[in-house]
């Protein structure tokens, strides 16, 4: 009999951890957290921006991922941060990036990311994400992959980890084996692909990449730290290729559209989570298209119709 789709216990999320909305916590040696009020089904508690500073404590700071624009927010990151000099997002939906130009013009520091907004998924991706994408942000100054910036007492290197969409990066704090995951990994829950720009196939690719580097600690923007980065990681994957074979079966039973096998596989979910379930189905889909595994009448598309060849 196939899994529940619904359970997660072979990943060891962890959904509760002490914090106060606006007030920083030191998750490692130099690097505070502060979330904001911003909760939701899509983003947990609220979305966690770090601020890294030199381990003496001098020197200007570093941001990742500013978060939402909320006034409020914006003031306790520059109120815990004090001087900041370099602002990193991990990627462009809005609970990330949303408040780096208001946070800009309280501090003149740069913004560092890969790029704009993709243009082509900004009309599909709204109905299923709280907070779409920031179709006005643009980074001063644009990452690739292996890209390291200096500050003062810490080194950033940029980590492309395409998936989820494909602009997104996660950060590694030189010398500390810290990785900053953005939405790549979560503390809380599987990450949500969203095609046609993200994609499960990159995802998989991504989730190798990070599994071949040495990080001890992954802080995700959303949820707990990750101390166990390298199991958790392998289990996501994991999880992922079971999603394969359960709609593999659900396509042998004789379902053939993304919602009836979406109305089996997350029956017990929040059914505010069904648009976002709706678009992993659909990336799974499209990977087992691609490696042959299934038919779809014409292209791979929400509306489609997919049987198991």
């Amino acid at each position: 009999m196939e899994k529940d789709a619904s359970s997660f216990e072979e990943i060891e999320f962890v959904r509760n951890f002490p914090f106060e909305y606006g007030v920083p916590n030191e998750v490692a040696p130099g690097v505070l957290r502060v979330i904001a009020k911003n909760p939701g089904p899509f983003t947990y508690t609220g979305s966690g921006t770090y601020i890294i500073s030199a381990p003496d404590g001098r020197g200007a700071s570093a941001i990742i991922d500013p978060g939402p624009d909320i006034s409020d927010h914006v003031d306790a990151i520059v109120e815990a941060a004090g001087e900041i000099s370099h602002i990193f997002v991990t990627h462009t939906h809005a609970d990330h990036c949303g408040a780096a130009r208001n946070l800009q013009t309280k501090c003149n520091a740069k913004i560092y990311g890969y790029g704009p907004h993709p243009q082509e998924i900004s009309g599909e991706e709204a109905p299923a994400l709280e907070e779409g994408g920031d179709l006005s942000f643009k980074p001063d100054i644009e990452l690739r992959d292996g890209d390291v910036i200096k500050g003062e007492g810490w080194e950033i290197e940029a980590v492309w980890t395409p998936g989820h969409i494909s602009n997104h990066l996660c950060f590694s704090l030189k010398g500390e084996k810290i990785l900053f995951t953005g939405d790549h990994i979560m503390g809380w829950a599987t990450t949500v692909i969203i095609p046609p720009d993200g994609s499960m196939k990159e995802y998989f690719s991504s989730l190798d990449k990070i599994l071949d580097r040495d990080e001890t600690l992954y802080l995700p923007t959303h949820g707990a730290p990750i101390t166990k980065p390298h199991r958790f990681t392998r289990a996501v994957k994991a999880h992922r290729k079971m999603r394969d074979g359960q709609i593999l079966h659900q396509l042998e039973e004789g379902l053939e559209t993304i919602p009836e096998i979406v109305a089996v596989m997350y029956a017990d979910i929040d059914k505010r989570l069904h648009g976002a379930a709706a678009l992993n189905v659909f990336a799974h889909l499209i990977g087992l298209c691609m490696d042959k595994k299934i038919n779809c009448n014409g292209s791979p598309a929400l509306d489609s119709r997919y049987n198991k060849i």
